[in-house]
């Protein structure tokens, strides 16, 4: 079965085209914003043009414009190639790639959230989430703590508020790493997963 899996709800955007467990092409750009404009000719780019029997995208948390580019893209090709959707969370795919790379039982991703909050969360070996998602600010952030490993876009900025020894590794997520993913991280939820409130509120 052919996988397409779209991740563009951080800095970074990126694609990639699976046949089975076998990685048969990808693109990731860290673009910080323009996500609208490459996301389409980067699936484009692929065999095939990305057409796939399934997809796979992120839900968030992470940039409320990428999250949502992502989701419509996904959503709209489910149309067209009559292919099933499944979600997962982008903090669980940056946690699985960590834990990857670094050794331990468990880690804290913490990524650049709104507002100059972080988001925070711990996870196990596959992305399995331990802790709830937290937006926080960083002091808040400190007094929660952290796995002795942290990773995100904020690792070395939490490590730098914390005592003890912590290793931190600045990593973004990439789609092309999916497969590091925990049966059972996915589903069929494709809700955005903002981790925080909305900024607008209704009138009293």
């Amino acid at each position: 079965m052919r996988t397409l899996a779209i991740e563009c709800a951080t800095e970074a955007c990126s694609v990639a085209l699976f046949e089975g467990d076998d990685l048969l092409a990808g693109d990731h750009r860290v673009l910080g914003r323009g996500h609208a404009e490459h996301l389409v000719p980067m699936i484009a780019a692929l065999p095939d043009k990305g057409r796939a029997a399934r997809i796979l995208v992120s839900r968030g948390p992470g940039s409320f414009t990428g999250v949502r580019i992502g989701l419509a893209v996904a959503g709209s090709l489910a149309v067209a190639w009559k292919a099933p959707v499944r979600g997962y969370p982008t903090l669980s795919l940056v946690g699985a790639m960590a834990l990857e790379e670094m050794d331990g039982a468990d880690i804290t991703v913490c990524m650049a959230g709104g507002h100059g909050e972080w988001f925070v969360q711990d996870f196990a070996a596959g992305g399995v989430p331990l802790t709830p998602l937290a937006s926080l600010d960083p002091a808040a952030a400190a007094v929660r703590g952290a796995s002795r490993q942290i990773a995100g876009s904020r690792a070395s900025d939490l490590a730098a508020l914390l005592e003890g020894d912590h290793r931190a590794l600045s990593l973004l997520p990439d789609a092309r790493r999916v497969n590091a993913l925990a049966e059972g991280v996915t589903g069929g939820d494709t809700s955005p997963l903002y981790g925080r409130g909305p900024d607008a509120r209704l009138p009293a």
